[in-house]
């Protein structure tokens, strides 16, 4: 079973892969207790996130300081995206803040991303049926009071669209996060497609919502019971899809 930091590591290269991080900006966290966490840094050799390794990958406090690994590798300019998070959450257990186009063109075009499709990706569409909140401020995330109101806009939500910026996902573990940063992007991508065609689609019945929320909920209890994680099926077929596409063995990390 690979370690936290690897999976982060993973993160952040899949996140490359697919197109939701550009060259050195973004970064994964994942929490360790209640005042650091383990975050994808910046080291002497940096070449973006699709490259990243678990080297990368160091301990700091919430306000960025006691960094692992000080003099080699620096934390992310916009730390306070995950210490703040992690200060008033503590349910949150991972934090992904990535960079997608469809994302950030809906929020330019302001076309609100709404639960459009049901059975093609039910996950998707419970993001949008939640409500997905957009913070106004399209400035970098790097004062503690900023990220508090980022904290603010994104409530007890799952996931947060920056405006002009990229997006903020959370999740009780790194791959959840991850995974619903990759179906934010597939929602707004839909939707942007949409609007491209000159379309304007309906949003599904409240009694399509509902059969798919009570879906979730069993399908929650049933992993619950047996000690699963309903992501795991969606992590391991990426990052086969991630290793595939680098021509190497497909390792299991579960």
């Amino acid at each position: 079973m690979e370690s936290v930091e690897e999976t982060i590591a993973t993160a952040c290269r899949l996140l490359g892969h697919l197109g939701l991080v550009r060259e050195t900006t973004g970064h994964v966290s994942a929490r360790l207790d209640s005042s650091r966490m383990l975050i994808r840094c910046r080291g002497r050799d940096e070449a973006g996130l699709v490259f990243t390794q678990a080297e990368a990958v160091r301990s700091v406090s919430f306000d960025g300081q006691d960094l692992d690994g000080a003099g080699a590798y620096e934390t992310p300019s916009e730390l306070p995206i995950h210490g703040e998070i992690y200060r008033a959450r503590p349910e949150v257990k991972a934090v992904v803040h990535a960079h997608p186009r469809a994302s950030l063109i809906c929020t330019l075009l302001g076309l609100e991303l709404q639960p459009i499709f049901g059975a093609f990706d039910p996950n998707a569409m419970a993001l949008a049926a939640a409500g997905i909140p957009i913070f106004p401020r399209s400035i970098l995330i790097r004062e503690r009071a900023v990220g508090e109101a980022l904290v603010r806009c994104m409530g007890y939500k799952h996931v947060c669209i920056l405006r002009g910026h990229g997006i903020v996902t959370t999740g009780a573990s790194v791959q959840e996060a991850t995974i619903r940063a990759i179906q934010l992007e597939t929602l707004a991508s839909i939707t942007l497609e949409i609007a491209k065609a000159g379309g304007k689609p309906e949003v599904i019945s409240p009694e399509d919502q509902e059969y798919f929320r009570r879906l979730r909920e069993t399908q929650d209890q049933k992993a619950q019971a047996h000690g699963a994680d309903v992501f795991q099926w969606t992590w391991r077929h990426y990052i086969r899809l991630l290793a595939a596409s680098a021509g190497s063995p497909a390792p299991d990390p579960l």
